[in-house]
């Protein structure tokens, strides 16, 4: 078969040559939304688009010149509106074969995929991607609808037989959809994470209110459309703009929401956690981030190790929960990876990510602006060897640029070691052993990801075996930490990083939105004889 820029798929870890044959397509997706720049957009509810609310602007970050669009600021009645029509739509919509489900889910991954350029190209503009992170984030959107369909398809819609100590007894195990369920999405992967959360709600049989970051609700709006497009009913689906205070507030508040499911960061998530709850328990589902550590041994291949820690801690400006922030690095080799590194990042070209070149694009806008430039004043404790500077001048002047960061020299209970920032900042320290290199890299209130360079099979397994975190790779040159992929690596994050224990994009993500009803029938042993016995399939 012939691979187009239509069928070629790309990940967070392709190469410049994987994506070459992509550009052509991609600028044509980036030219025809000049002319939608700026328009307003509506809230959806009950299917039904609406406007007239007051609004607020969306600008990028590269050019905060540019307002990419004028949205809608929901207020609490639009809430009320949303999650009653979800309400009303639910029954309908968990009593439908889990196939048919099945079936729009995948629809909806079709439309992504048809769509991608255009997706990719929104996400570019409205949160600052690179063009290989773009493009990935879409398919990976894609591709959690397939993997979490399959889960359905392959559990035959979580229906099992179970045994029975009365021969008159026919006993079941039945995973139900709760109701309807809030989606709380950050700015970080518009796309993927919210079309991630969605689809595992919707395709156990729950109704979704989904409300996008306030940064990118462009892209939130583009994911709602394919999801209606594909069919998922009109109530089913509600979409919603406007502030954490008035929309995200109300929601997880609300005594008709069954369930929440929220990404961001550990204050909000863990406030939301302990606030859900309040009648009775109900399922909360929380990623909030990671202070992600990479280990450097006196055993590693030192190419893979530096190529890897700047990927992980530079790739999308370092706004990625899985970013990496710290590296503990053996002292025999201490000095010439760190040169390295400060040399290959220096090399990362900062800029509009419009320009296929660049890999290091803006921060989402001033508040990481400020975030960073606190930083590089705490930073004066220790060494900064290179960036420590926001980026003002030229191409520069109208964006949130800020220079790719490596410090070191710093005690190793300072905060740089344990304050996530959201940043192109990695704080770097040298340590005697692969042992206390993992009492430093456990010694953190997250647990979400960490990573290991060493060509020794044995230190390999002592870190899988004593680090603390829920997502863990070994000689990643793609990403020390960074670029889970559905169906291919779990992204769970333990301690202060996660609350299900059960992550997303792994085998176990669908069931968390689904309780067990136990179902017992007696039956007439005469009848019983003469009756087969109902399939565990429900059919």
């Amino acid at each position: 078969m012939t691979v187009t820029a239509a069928t070629q798929k790309i990940t967070y870890t392709a190469t410049p040559e994987q994506i070459d044959a992509m550009h052509q397509a991609f600028d044509e997706a980036l030219d025809a939304l000049s002319g939608e720049v700026g328009r307003t957009y509506p809230l959806v509810i009950d299917g039904e688009e609406r406007s007239d609310r007051e609004l607020f602007a969306v600008v990028a970050p590269a050019n905060t010149e540019t307002v990419l669009g004028r949205f809608q600021r929901g207020t609490s009645s639009d809430v009320d509106a949303a999650v009653a029509a979800a309400k009303a739509a639910f029954p309908e919509w968990a009593r439908r074969p889990y196939q048919e489900r099945v079936g729009v889910l995948r629809r909806a991954a079709g439309l992504i995929r048809k769509r991608k350029f255009r997706l990719a190209a929104i996400l570019i503009l409205e949160c600052g991607k690179t063009r290989a992170e773009a493009i990935g984030e879409v398919e990976e959107g894609a591709d959690l609808l397939d993997e979490y369909a399959r889960q359905m398809d392959d559990h035959q819609g979580f229906r099992l037989q179970l045994d029975s100590l009365d021969p008159a007894e026919r006993n079941e195990s039945v995973l139900r959809p709760f109701g309807v369920w809030a989606v709380l999405a950050p700015f970080n992967f518009p796309h993927a994470l919210s079309a991630g959360m969605s689809a595992g709600a919707l395709v156990a049989g729950n109704t979704v209110v989904f409300k996008p970051a306030s940064a990118t609700p462009w892209s939130g709006y583009e994911l709602a459309q394919c999801f209606l497009d594909a069919g998922v009913p009109s109530g089913a689906f509600g979409f919603l703009t406007g502030s954490g205070e008035e929309i995200g507030q109300r929601l997880t508040s609300h005594p008709d929401v069954d369930g929440v499911i929220f990404t961001g960061s550990k204050e909000v998530g863990f406030d939301l956690f302990r606030s859900f709850s309040i009648d009775f328990p109900k399922p909360c589902i929380t990623e909030m981030g990671g202070k992600n550590p990479t280990i450097v041994t006196r055993h590693a291949d030192l190419d893979k190790a530096v190529e890897g820690v700047a990927r992980s801690a530079f790739g999308f400006s370092g706004q990625k929960c899985s970013a990496c922030s710290r590296v503990y690095v053996e002292r025999p080799v201490y000095d010439e990876f760190i040169d390295r590194l400060v040399k290959r990042t220096e090399a990362l070209k900062v800029g509009d990510p419009v320009d296929r070149e660049v890999y290091v694009g803006p921060v989402i806008d001033q508040r990481a602006v400020d975030r960073y430039e606190h930083a590089v004043e705490q930073a004066q404790d220790g060494t900064i060897r290179t960036g420590g500077q926001r980026l003002t001048s030229g191409d520069y002047e109208l964006g949130h640029f800020v220079a790719p960061t490596v410090v070191d020299g710093l005690p190793s209970d300072h905060e740089l070691f344990r304050r996530e920032l959201f940043l192109p900042f990695v704080a770097v320290a040298p340590v005697d052993s692969l042992d206390e290199a993992l009492r430093l890299a456990n010694d953190s209130e997250y647990g979400l990801t960490a990573g290991v360079f060493t060509e020794d099979k044995a230190e390999i397994e002592r870190f899988f075996d004593g680090i603390v975190a829920g997502v863990v790779y070994a000689n990643r040159k793609g990403g020390a930490t960074t670029g889970a992929w559905p169906g291919c690596q779990s992204f769970c994050g333990w301690k202060g990083s996660g609350s299900s224990g059960k992550g997303g994009l792994g085998p176990y993500y669908v069931q968390q939105f689904l309780r067990e009803q136990s179902r017992t029938v007696v039956v007439d042993m005469e009848g019983a004889k003469e009756t087969p016995r109902q399939s565990s399939r429900g059919e």
